[in-house]
């Protein structure tokens, strides 16, 4: 479990530094296309993640 906590605060510290990267507009085209990229498919191992996580929570034992 603390493995994929691990990795998903890495991956949302990942999305963030590539979000302020695209906000300063510092980088070309190329780049912004490729860390665009990146950050999506963070955002979508992240959505997996919380979804799997709410998955267990909703079939635990611990809630009715």
């Amino acid at each position: 479990m603390s493995n994929s906590k691990n990795n998903f605060e890495s991956s949302l510290k990942k999305l963030e530094k590539i979000v302020a990267k695209l906000e300063e507009g510092n980088i070309d085209l190329d780049d912004s296309i490729k860390s665009f990229e990146e950050g999506v498919m963070l955002v979508k191992e992240c959505q997996k993640q919380l979804s799997e996580a709410e998955l267990k929570v909703s079939q635990s034992s611990y809630f009715p």
